[in-house]
């Protein structure tokens, strides 16, 4: 149950709190030698690392999760990745909900919060629409995967791995339990060409990287998309923008090399969709990314820190934000005083907001990049590929997460949980807004 008096926290505090007391309850439960293999007792650095990039929905790891983790072990993962892509406060919703007890104005606007709603009205309906979209989503996404997993893993497991993998794509976590079909760490490798694994992941990953809001407008407008809200707008084009560019590049230029001479044009073209949309967050690979040229890498670490939708389970700076900091560059070339989209005019401190959060993550993953650099023998762009991936929330790697030091671990613990949170939620919880006394004097500057 929850208490009054953690209702009366600021809304940033609730949800820093709540993830943090999540990713602590994991870790312990996963420390404990009954969710190993082994039946030994896991490093608790490990078992933070594991429970943070899960509660996070991450999905860097230390540990093959199949091949280290026990079935309970894997349970664990499992819950703490749902409860990281649906919200923590979205739970903390339900649970009242299902106590029996009233929601309060003051649940509604953390609520809001949580989700990216645009207004307090309507929040207990939308409650109850994400957590049934979610339910079918992800049950849909396992009975498509069923059809592959049943034959060749037998029922008990087959169902196992179905429902598994179709909740971590849904909420963009991208842990997998393919060290039992091509060794650890391999992701989904071996379903390159497989449309049974290949589609329902990729259409899980953006149905649930779009946005909470955005499936509310879909759902009450339909096909009408000049009824959308600008949000929305703004969202699904972006999003489209992204999927289709990146993929056309991946297969003009990337898997047109020779050493992808074993793809057959229909491997290619799951391959070049798989590899553009993964990136925005969901963390799993269909291929070997250290078989990427620099410039694939480099576009896929691009892809990482834009991540998906405001609202949705994926991380990154999002979409909205890059778009509005697309529109302003068009409104400065095209000399204009407002930034205007979609016969809109977009407000200035939302540009603000975007423009801090931007700098935020460019900075912590540079940031980051030289401090593991410095601390291990990684290249700049094995470093930078870890530290997009662990800020975004995305959980691809070319292969050191495991070889980390100590230090180094702690950094990617920090950043996963940074940018699950949110930057502007961590600002916020940290920092006493204050407002000037009066209105300074204005004086401009050059620029450029």
């Amino acid at each position: 149950m929850i208490g009054k008096h953690v209702w009366s926290l600021t809304p940033a505090k609730i949800i820093l709190g709540g993830f943090l007391l999540i990713i602590l309850a994991g870790a312990l439960l996963l420390s404990l030698p009954v969710s190993s293999k082994s039946g030994t007792a896991t490093p608790f650095l490990d078992a933070l690392f594991t429970a943070t990039s899960a509660t996070c929905v991450t999905g860097l790891i230390v540990h093959d999760t199949f091949t280290w983790w026990s079935g309970f072990g894997q349970a664990v993962i499992l819950i703490l990745i749902q409860i990281g892509g649906m919200g923590v406060v979205t739970l903390a919703v339900v649970i009242t909900i299902l106590s029996g007890r009233k929601i309060g104005l003051k649940q509604r606007y953390v609520m809001q919060e949580s989700i990216s709603a645009p207004q307090v009205g309507g929040i207990v309906r939308m409650t109850r629409f994400i957590v049934i979209g979610t339910i079918l989503f992800e049950a849909a996404g396992a009975v498509i995967m069923a059809f592959q997993f049943l034959p060749q893993m037998g029922v008990g497991k087959g169902v196992w791995f179905s429902v598994f993998h179709s909740v971590s794509a849904f909420c963009n976590a991208g842990f997998d339990l393919m060290g039992e079909v091509s060794g650890p760490c391999s992701s989904v490798t071996s379903y390159t060409g497989n449309a049974l694994i290949n589609v329902p992941l990729m259409f899980l990953i953006v149905v649930g990287g779009i946005g909470f809001f955005v499936w509310d407008d879909i759902k009450a407008h339909r096909l009408h998309v000049r009824h959308y809200h600008l949000q929305s707008k703004i969202v699904l084009c972006t999003s489209l923008i992204l999927i289709l560019l990146p993929a056309l590049f991946l297969y003009v230029f990337e898997f047109s090399r020779d050493c992808w001479s074993g793809l057959s044009a229909g491997e290619r073209i799951l391959a070049s969709l798989f590899q553009a949309i993964s990136p925005r967050t969901a963390g799993f690979n269909s291929v070997d990314l250290n078989m990427l040229s620099e410039s694939s890498q480099l576009m896929t670490i691009l892809l990482m820190i834009v991540g998906g939708s405001p609202g949705s389970t994926a991380g990154g700076i999002k979409t909205t934000t890059l778009a509005l900091a697309l529109l302003c560059v068009r409104s400065v070339f095209q000399n204009q005083e407002t930034i205007q989209c979609f016969n809109r005019r977009i407000p200035y401190d939302i540009l603000r907001n975007a423009i801090a959060i931007l700098a935020m993550y460019l900075g912590l993953m540079f940031s980051a990049s030289f401090l593991i650099v410095w601390l291990e023998h990684a290249t700049l762009m094995e470093a930078a590929f870890e530290a997009a991936s662990a800020v975004a929330t995305v959980g691809l790697t070319l292969g050191i997460t495991g070889d980390l030091t100590a230090a180094s671990r702690i950094i990617l613990i920090l950043l996963m949980y940074f940018g699950r949170v949110g930057g502007l939620t961590m600002l916020y919880a940290l920092t006493n807004r204050k407002k000037l006394p009066v209105l300074l004097p204005q004086e401009r500057i050059n620029v450029g």
